[in-house]
């Protein structure tokens, strides 16, 4: 699967790019039918400590799966997308099964 992540704003390391390609991956195992991801990486101008924000997009044959979430650590946000993303891609999965 081909992963792209960039970074609005700011340089991410690459110990940060490595978690969320290990754990975008781990979508895959998923839906069989994933042609590539795209992540976004955001520093939201906030006050508040949750100003990073990662937002990624599954692309799946017929439609994408999209999930964003805000947290304190870009890992935490990533963490959250891909529970949200694993619930989509179930969703995705039983709606093909059933047409």
């Amino acid at each position: 699967m081909n992963i792209n992540i960039s970074s609005l704003h700011f340089k991410a390391d690459q110990k940060l790019e490595a978690f969320i390609t290990e754990k975008v991956e781990k979508l895959d195992k998923m839906h069989d039918g994933i042609i590539g991801a795209e992540a976004t990486l955001k520093l939201e101008n906030t006050d508040k400590p949750e100003n990073k924000t990662t937002e990624i997009r599954i692309k799946i044959r017929g439609n994408d799966a999209i999930a964003a979430k805000t947290a304190k650590t870009f890992e935490e946000a990533t963490d959250n997308v891909v529970e949200a993303l694993k619930k989509q891609l179930v969703k995705v999965k039983d709606k093909e099964r059933g047409n």
